[in-house]
């Protein structure tokens, strides 16, 4: 319980990089039982703070989630915009559900955070997880600010690992390509048998071409290759999280009286 009207701060720091996701749960997790509310920003300076008045005022109107949603990206570089529509889009491919130009600032009321610790998967993706809760949920829109110092550490890189791990926790659509992609070679298969049978029958063709069999072979080949590549990171997933090991290990806890 807080005692006076000062504001208090608290550094939580993990044993080592358990990356973005599992920071952000840390945090959450610290504040679970503490407050009514907790609201997770980003420390770039780059979301508007002044905005937080309006999350709270969601919140007291029944909101157990708020999704703070930037207006447009007009203060990113050509690359992020591009990269970050390409990473929405990709969402909407296989069938993702989230929100469009929200990232993690958002608002969870004391049931939303206790619903939230039910999920017990490793691979975390919290922007689809808290749309996943069903609680009444808002938006708040805000602009973003010119960052102040330094740059982005989401490189494309960084953003396609983040888009794959969603997609993987939220999205069976790759094992349906693969299954389709599946049916449909196997289409191809028979009538490509058929056409070598009418050759060999009805005409006098004695050697037909290597290299369509070749060409063929490798193609079937690099398919095949690309489906258990997919299957195998569904496997990877699940063997992850029967091992259930934490999501993040606090080393030590500093408050503003340390710092």
């Amino acid at each position: 319980s807080i005692k006076s009207n000062q504001p208090q701060f608290l550094a939580i720091k993990l044993a080592r990089n358990f990356g973005h996701q599992s920071a952000l749960l840390a945090g959450l997790h610290y504040a679970l039982g503490k407050c009514d509310c907790a609201i997770s920003i980003d420390c770039d300076l780059q979301q508007d703070e002044e905005k937080l008045i309006e999350f709270v005022e969601k919140f007291c109107n029944g909101a157990d989630v708020v999704l703070g949603v930037r207006n447009d990206r007009d203060t990113d570089s050509v690359f992020k915009k591009y990269s970050a529509l390409f990473f929405y889009k990709l969402m909407k491919v296989f069938g993702v559900k989230i929100v469009k130009n929200h990232a993690d600032y958002r608002l969870l009321s004391h049931r939303a955070l206790k619903a939230l610790f039910q999920y017990g998967e490793s691979n975390l993706f919290l922007r689809a997880i808290v749309l996943d809760i069903g609680l009444k949920q808002d938006i708040v829109y805000f602009d973003v600010k010119p960052r102040f110092a330094g740059e982005s550490k989401y490189s494309l890189r960084k953003m396609l690992s983040f888009a794959w791990s969603g997609i993987t926790s939220f999205s069976i659509a790759p094992l349906r390509f693969v299954s389709a992609v599946g049916g449909a070679l196997f289409v191809l298969s028979v009538l490509f048998g058929f056409y070598v049978l009418w050759v060999k029958i009805f005409t006098h063709q004695a050697v037909q071409g290597w290299t369509s069999l070749a060409v063929l072979l490798c193609f079937l080949s690099g398919v095949q290759l690309l489906s258990l590549g997919i299957i195998g990171e569904y496997i990877g997933k699940a063997y992850q999280e029967i091992k259930a090991r934490p999501k993040y290990i606090v080393k030590e806890m500093l408050r503003d009286v340390d710092m």
